[in-house]
């Protein structure tokens, strides 16, 4: 493997805007595709894990490619989501540090249009873009795609439903001769039907580190329960992870809702991210998470799509995905930059049969983990409880006196002797 990017033919202002971004070691994909992309006339396929680097994969490349020169659209890169898009917008905008010729525009829907078309009539290049948005600019002739002769479908698995809608007519705008990079960490049948009606007739097909479709580094295991256990199983489990950060996926929205309640009730740093929220609220819930102000995010398949956070050291799935595909992008927001994951399935008795079936499907190996025993969960919960009791905001609204006589009960108690009359007043009671 390549040990610079120098060794790629990558040109030395993007190089260093790369040493800059203390980028210095590339990846397996970014040392299989950049040299083709670079060299090659032909479409390019890459079925890459999630988290491998695969925006400086095409991102890179296209910086070289366009001519600086002409201030047109020359590239499109078609995003599933806002999040992501706006990550690979940033990262691109800083590999092209050392290029300030170079303009890219991103655009999106859930905000305002206006801002966006105002932008389009300034120089740009490179535009990053939801497949819905992009339409309704086109249609308003507000962009111009016509001599775009590069586009990048990225994360194509995870946008195959808005790209059924779309990429005809996005396609039709642009050039016949066109070069097109999908990129994708599964490849389902309808992926392999995308390639087949818009991709060239041989594309170059690349795979990266894709043994066990991209696991690598991370620990999968299973804990089967009972329904009324779930809900202790998995606040047990988040009590041996205080200080971690974690996405907890659900299936519907009002999972979502439901969970995210009771980890607020139990005082747990969190946030829920559903299609249902406004793009400012899942913005900023998205920030909080990003910067590590909340800890856990709750979310639906849909609205985690495109999450790249380094740091997010475990993947629950409190509801089993739907399809094998949604496994892969599930467990694939841990582990990322080459650390190590872990993603944790929570089962009824009537789903375990499906784990083998997981196994089979994916390659993947499964372990079953250690579910705490009744004793366990109970002490748990008596620790929430104590949790609990020690966020909760004084009631300014008690009265002085009503205060001065509970404080006369007590005063003659030292700490430990009230900590223990709590917790026998507390077990107890149950």
């Amino acid at each position: 493997m390549a040990t610079h990017f120098s060794d790629l033919g990558i040109i030395e202002p993007i190089q260093k805007s790369l040493e800059t971004l203390d980028i210095t070691q590339p990846t397996d994909v970014q040392v299989k595709v950049i040299p083709t992309a670079l060299t090659s006339k032909k479409d390019v396929v890459a079925l890459a894990k999630t988290g491998s680097g695969k925006t400086i994969a095409f991102g890179v490349p296209l910086l070289q490619l366009i001519d600086r020169t002409n201030p047109t659209v020359q590239a499109v890169i078609l995003v599933p989501t806002r999040e992501l898009g706006q990550q690979v917008h940033a990262n691109i905008t800083s590999f092209a540090g050392q290029m300030p010729e170079i303009s890219t525009a991103f655009i999106c829907g859930g905000v305002p249009i206006k801002p966006q078309i105002k932008r389009l009539t300034e120089p740009t290049q490179i535009v990053v873009a939801t497949p819905g948005r992009l339409i309704d600019l086109i249609h308003r002739k507000a962009i111009d795609i016509k001599n775009a002769n590069y586009l990048v479908l990225d994360e194509a698995d995870e946008m195959v439903s808005s790209l059924k809608e779309s990429l005809d007519e996005i396609v039709t705008e642009m050039p016949n001769n066109r070069r097109t990079f999908l990129f994708s960490a599964t490849m389902p049948g309808t992926i392999k039907q995308l390639i087949q009606n818009y991709l060239s007739k041989n594309p170059i097909h690349i795979e990266s580190e894709m043994e066990t479709l991209g696991h690598q580094g991370i620990t999968h295991e299973f804990v089967v329960v009972e329904p009324i256990e779930k809900l202790n199983v998995l606040m047990h489990f988040l009590n041996t992870r205080i200080g971690q950060r974690g996405i907890i996926f659900c299936k519907t929205k009002a999972a979502v809702n439901k969970l995210a309640k009771n980890l607020a009730i139990n005082k747990f740093s969190s946030g829920a991210l559903h299609g249902s929220l406004s793009q400012p609220i899942r913005d900023r819930i998205m920030g909080q998470f990003r910067e590590g102000h909340i800890d856990i995010l709750v979310a639906t398949d849909l609205a985690a799509r495109g999450i790249d956070v380094k740091e997010i050291t475990y993947v629950i799935n409190y509801h089993l995905p739907e399809f094998y595909d949604m496994y892969v992008h599930r467990s694939g927001r841990t582990a990322r930059a080459g650390a190590s994951g872990y993603a944790l399935t929570i089962l009824q008795k009537e789903e375990a049969h499906e784990i083998a079936e997981f196994e089979q499907e994916l390659g993947l190996s499964f372990s079953a983990f250690a579910k705490a025993d009744s004793q366990q969960l109970e002490d748990n919960n008596t620790l929430l409880w104590a949790k609990k009791i020690f966020k909760t905001k004084p009631n300014r609204n008690i009265s002085p006196e009503l205060k001065e006589k509970i404080h006369t009960v007590f005063h003659h108690l030292t700490k430990e002797e009230l900590i223990d009359k709590l917790l026998a007043n507390k077990t107890n009671s149950k």
